[in-house]
């Protein structure tokens, strides 16, 4: 019996720290030296922690499509910076700055991202707030 109450306290404790281990920092990820500016259209969006995401169908040079994964900060993070889950729509045309991974893979880091209709919105540490989605900013 004691053994049962161990194991299983064993296993809910792992259970609770599985998010910190899937957690990574931006500069194990990405380099901040390989800046870029994506223009593409959402195809899906993830609104989930650790970080939400959107995919993004770009043409490359070629005229290639080519679907990049951009990440953002948390739910709750972007929410307190003034997004809100339809602030990135699907279908909707959008210009990204951000962050390539070091692996030169087609991830991404979104530090701001410029909607269709001209607003900017912010994802990243450095996101001004005053020109958050929620605030009408530019």
């Amino acid at each position: 019996m004691i053994f049962t109450k161990h194991v299983f306290g064993l296993l809910v404790a792992a259970a609770s720290l599985q998010p910190l281990w899937a957690h990574h920092s931006f500069a194990a990820e990405y380099d901040a030296n390989k800046p870029l500016v994506l223009k593409g259209v959402v195809t899906k969006m993830e609104w989930m922690n650790p970080h939400s995401r959107f995919y993004l169908s770009v043409a490359d040079e070629t005229g290639k499509t080519v679907v990049w994964n951009i990440e953002l900060l948390s739910p709750n993070v972007l929410v307190r910076q003034g997004w809100r889950r339809d602030s990135v729509k699907i279908g909707e045309t959008l210009t990204v700055e951000a962050s390539q991974a070091k692996d030169g893979s087609n991830f991404a880091n979104a530090q701001r991202i410029t909607l269709s209709d001209g607003r900017s919105i912010y994802s990243g540490p450095a996101g001004d707030a005053a020109g958050s989605p929620a605030r009408g900013g530019k």
